[in-house]
């Protein structure tokens, strides 16, 4: 449900798909798993299956519902319980049911799988020294550097950290010392957050920029503090409804020529969000991923749970329509530009510790998909000064560089291409998901 409020539309989103509980102990297996491919395909301890298991089931993280009026809402799930795709395709290849909601090893994609996925594998173990990927939330995640940590040894990347100046963490006004006060939920969207740029750009630097509150006069603080300290590749995993005050702010926080500001599209379903909807950024809606006896090896659909759970499309009230948006069916900025895994029955590996069992957690929802892009991008590399890197993907629509999704929709609505998908350019997946970096080049 979206609401408004006179200092900022934001979105009431309650809990659902509520599963059940993450295990309260879990030892950690940190060791022994040297690389990439050989930590994606490790298997959990078996157990016997039961019909309760067998279907993933979800709670929305606890930034999806604003703590405070006039606040905007992150859009990530957590996996409670069941099987997840990963954990599927394992069951599959080994004959061993794993273990359901257990904290003890990861249950959802990871680095190789997801850089196989987009064909991103040779991309992401050349490309990406020397780029700075920065990550926007709210509030302070005090574990954020350790999590990474763990994240990144596990999976066989190399070491990111304040001391050897791959990782710094900031708040809204660039201080290192002076953080936002801890937030637990928020500290969920940012493992989530940090743990898939990681993923898709194991070599890039991270900046985490944290903002006083998830206001979006805070969050555009950041934003713009994100570019002055360098960052050419800007993630937002958050929105709200739109508002009349969205043209001024996309003046204020957004327009950032010659730097790729990535924006997730919302989990509600059909309607516009912002800033997903703001011009200067790249709008990125949500699929699910699963493996496929295709050449690709993977297939995607629009990610839909229910008519409230689901990836986020639209056209928008207020923002002008860019100029390489050309579809008829909306009259002013239409949402998505460009899409990624968000389905959280397909979700991604995550770790984290601050107000949760210290693990290993499935996540979901278009938090995943925005830091996702925002690693193609650094892949790809700094866009030109005066570009919007928004316009890329339009440069490559309907060709090898982008895989078209063709089926799913988000919703109902008027012109039936803006919640669902069809072959070419739709709402919900935009021009489609990345299929290596050329798409985001330019």
């Amino acid at each position: 449900m979206r609401t408004s409020h006179p200092d900022r539309p934001s979105r009431q989103r309650g809990w659902r798909r509520a599963g059940t509980a993450i295990a309260a102990t879990a030892t950690l297996l940190l060791a022994g798993l040297g690389t990439a491919v050989q930590a994606d395909a490790a298997q959990p301890a078996a157990t016997a299956a039961t019909p309760a298991q067998a279907k993933a089931t979800w709670t929305a993280t606890p930034c999806a519902t604003p703590a405070h009026p006039g606040e905007l809402a992150c859009d990530s799930y957590r996996v409670t319980g069941g099987l997840t795709a990963f954990q599927k395709q394992q069951a599959a290849r080994t004959g061993i049911t794993p273990k359901a909601a257990d904290a003890s090893t990861p249950s959802g994609y990871g680095p190789s799988n997801l850089q196989s996925a987009y064909g991103l594998t040779s991309a992401a173990a050349a490309n990406g020294a020397g780029e700075t990927i920065a990550i926007v939330d709210a509030y302070d995640d005090p574990k954020a550097e350790a999590d990474l940590a763990s994240y990144r040894s596990y999976y066989g990347l190399t070491a990111c950290t304040t001391a050897n100046g791959c990782f710094k963490k900031v708040s809204q006004t660039g201080s290192t010392t002076s953080l936002p006060t801890a937030d637990s939920g928020w500290a969920e969207e940012i493992s989530l957050d940090l743990d898939m740029a990681s993923a898709i750009c194991p070599k890039c630097n991270i900046l985490l920029v944290e903002a006083t509150s998830a206001t979006m006069a805070n969050l555009g603080t950041a934003v713009n503090r994100a570019v002055t300290l360098g960052a050419k590749y800007v993630s937002n995993s958050y929105g709200g409804s739109e508002s009349s005050s969205d043209t001024s702010y996309d003046t204020s926080y957004f327009n950032h020529p010659g730097v790729a500001i990535t924006v997730s599209a919302g989990d509600e379903g059909y309607g516009a969000e912002y800033p997903a909807a703001s011009r200067y950024v790249t709008s990125v809606g949500g699929t699910a991923l699963a493996t496929s006896s295709t050449t690709r090896g993977w297939t995607e659909t629009v990610w839909k749970t229910s008519s409230t759970e689901a990836t986020g499309s639209g056209c928008s009230a207020y923002d002008t329509k860019p100029t390489w948006q050309t579809d008829t069916g909306c009259a002013k900025r239409t949402i998505s530009d460009v899409a990624a895994v968000a389905d959280p029955a397909t979700g991604v590996s995550v770790y984290d510790s601050y107000g949760v069992t210290a693990g290993w957690y499935t996540f979901g929802g278009t938090s995943a998909s925005s830091p996702i892009i925002a690693g193609v991008y650094a892949l790809a590399g700094t866009p030109s000064t005066s570009s919007y890197p928004a316009s890329f993907p339009y440069a490559s629509a309907g060709t090898s560089a982008l895989n078209d999704v063709t089926s799913g929709n988000n919703g109902s609505c008027s012109s039936s291409y803006l919640c669902t998908a069809k072959s070419g350019y739709d709402g919900p997946t935009g021009w489609g998901t990345p299929e290596g970096v050329s798409a985001f080049t330019g």
